[in-house]
């Protein structure tokens, strides 16, 4: 018996209703609206209580006069200032502590991280008391501990305790000696911008040159000369100077130098341990994620263990690693707010602080402290994601 071949049969096309293309994009729709919906009540409810309070809105408060001290500020401050420059203030004072915390958080977190899976039981059992002790205590009691049982516990100004290099601590902080570069370390800041455009010339050039030759250029070494050299050759070209102005104890209190608050000190201090304990665990599982096949391989070639890690398990493991570094940097950007517990003038205590108890505007100022802290993890988010794709795999 023989039977026709009618082609190749389509399945019958669902109703219009039973489409899940359409029911997807129904779920969207309805989702946006009731969303737009939602905001639009809540403004509209926001400005009729807040004209039944008889409350007005608006940014025109940044242009007046804030009338309040600040302690501490990368910027000139005097209680003349507007509430815009006190704005101003604020993300400077969190981007500082921010940016040195991601720095030392970074270092002393790769270095606990490798530190826990070391050979020497010593040094890995104190890097496991470390990350298991600290990430299991809340961060505003080891903000309270640096600053009220440490720093406020510091001798008085008079009594101060020196430190090297014409440093002292005391209750009122650190007094280190102040940098003053002479008018031209300008140059000298141009020969570090071209030695940073050097260098990634150069590892561009040697990345290409591994890709077409399979040599490998010594990119470490020549860019770690060039970083060196080009300032230097400039700062001597150019006869710049910098002086070091050392804090001079007088009656009631240092002159001279440069101060930094136990607020900061405090704040910084607990945001490096705290953020590092969270990194090391993120190293270590990065590194063991690493193939033991790729260190074996290393051991064969004759690398030692510095270099193993070096060149061979920590590049592999950055893949794993980034991503969740990435959140330890966002976190430690937000916990800076927790700054405002210790009195550290950071955005939070100084803006939707101080600034909105003043003028009232507590939409205004919560909302532009919002959209700082928005800005501030899209941008790190950009760079590590950008970082990210540099260091993953690229199929051929």
């Amino acid at each position: 018996m023989t039977t026709l071949d009618t082609g190749p049969t389509t399945a019958p096309r669902p109703s219009f209703f039973n489409d899940p293309v359409v029911r997807g994009i129904v779920y969207q729709v309805l989702v946006a609206v009731l969303l737009v919906a939602f905001i639009v009540w809540i403004v509209g409810n926001t400005a009729t209580n807040l004209a039944a309070q008889n409350k007005s809105t608006g940014f025109d408060f940044l242009w007046k006069t804030a009338g309040f001290d600040i302690s501490f500020s990368l910027i000139p401050w005097t209680r003349a200032s507007i509430y815009w420059e006190a704005f101003l203030v604020g993300i400077t004072n969190t981007l500082l502590v921010a940016f040195v915390g991601i720095i030392a958080a970074t270092i002393l977190g790769f270095t606990i991280g490798i530190a826990r899976l070391s050979s020497n039981f010593i040094v890995s059992s104190l890097a496991t008391i470390y990350v298991e002790t600290i990430r299991n205590i809340p961060l505003l009691l080891q903000l309270f501990f640096w600053y009220f049982a440490v720093l406020k516990a510091m001798p008085a100004v008079r009594d101060s305790i020196q430190l090297p290099l014409e440093s002292f601590i005391n209750q009122r902080g650190i007094f280190v000696p102040k940098p003053i570069p002479d008018p031209q370390f300008g140059f000298v800041w141009i020969g570090i911008a071209l030695a940073i455009i050097g260098v990634i010339v150069l590892r561009t050039w040697a990345k290409r040159r591994l890709e077409a030759t399979g040599k490998r250029f010594p990119v470490f070494l020549t860019s770690l000369a060039v970083l060196i050299a080009i300032p230097t050759i400039v700062w001597f070209a150019s006869g710049a100077s910098v002086e070091f102005e050392p804090p001079v104890l007088e009656r009631f209190n240092f002159k001279g130098g440069l101060q930094l608050p136990p607020e900061f000190v405090a704040l910084l201090f607990g945001l490096t341990i705290y953020t590092a304990s969270f990194i090391a665990e993120t190293v270590r599982g990065g590194i063991q994620a690493v193939s033991r096949g790729q260190t074996e391989a290393a051991m064969s070639l004759g690398l030692k263990e510095g270099d193993r890690l070096r060149l061979v398990i920590v590049p592999q493991a950055m893949r794993v690693i980034v991503p969740p570094l990435t959140s330890q940097y966002l976190n430690l950007t937000k916990n800076s707010s927790l700054g405002a517990a210790i009195g550290y003038p950071e955005l939070v205590n100084v803006f939707s602080g101080t600034a909105l108890n003043q003028t009232g505007r507590a939409i205004e100022c919560i909302a532009l402290t919002m959209l700082v802290y928005l800005t501030f993890s899209l941008l790190t988010s950009a760079i590590m994601n950008w970082y990210n794709a540099r260091v993953s795999l690229v199929e051929r």
